[in-house]
């Protein structure tokens, strides 16, 4: 069993500078294994990642999201939190593995594909698609309320959770000492970015699939 993610990056094409979002992706996407075999940027926004360890996958998901949401753009490309990123995930087996990813296939590849495909009609930037139906209602449910407030990050709200995502047993304090704001801001951010909640999603997916995964 692996986990698939696919997506792409909304409102991209507005930048006059596309490197804006595509070098930290890239920088990302190059921790998580190597370009070609495990991810690809392709068609100018379109990204694919194989993630090996399905449990993981949402929390991935979730490093992009911030990613892509605290980068701030000029006024004459488009809103300072205009970008975004829309994805979906699958969960499957691997039944072919070429030579690159995109020549891979395996349900896991093909759930992905169908759920990217319903996203827009489905009015989420985030679902999931696996063998497991009565999973795939409750976490789709989850992560499309998750998505209400993950779409409408600010950058400073969206910087909050990266750092947080990328260091989860580090303090209010350290967060302020890092961006330089005071602790009570950092609690003022942290509330209104929904940290909490999505900390307890990020858990409560983990836990779901390791159970599943047996």
């Amino acid at each position: 069993m692996i986990a698939v993610i696919k997506g792409d990056i909304k409102a991209s094409r507005k930048l006059v500078n596309q490197e804006k979002w595509l070098t930290p992706l890239k920088k990302t996407l190059s921790k998580w294994g190597r370009q070609g075999q495990k991810w690809e940027v392709v068609w100018g926004d379109f990204f694919q990642v194989e993630v090996g360890r399905p449990e993981d996958v949402l929390l991935k998901v979730l490093k992009i999201k911030a990613l892509i949401k605290k980068i701030k753009a000029a006024e004459e490309d488009i809103k300072s939190n205009g970008l975004d990123a829309r994805m979906a995930i699958g969960i499957g087996e691997k039944t072919y593995a070429g030579k690159t990813i995109s020549e891979s296939n395996g349900p896991a590849y093909i759930h992905a594909a169908e759920k990217f495909e319903n996203l827009k009609k489905e009015k989420t930037s985030i679902g999931i698609k696996s063998e497991w139906c009565d999973f795939d209602e409750e976490f789709n449910l989850y992560l499309k309320l998750a998505a209400s407030f993950m779409d409408n990050w600010s950058v400073s709200s969206a910087e909050l959770v990266e750092i947080v995502l990328q260091n989860p047993n580090i303090t209010q304090k350290e967060i302020g000492h890092q961006l330089g704001i005071t602790q009570h801001s950092v609690s003022g951010r942290w509330k209104r970015a929904n940290v909490d909640e999505i900390l307890e999603i990020e858990k409560t997916f983990r836990k779901k699939m390791k159970i599943l995964l047996g």
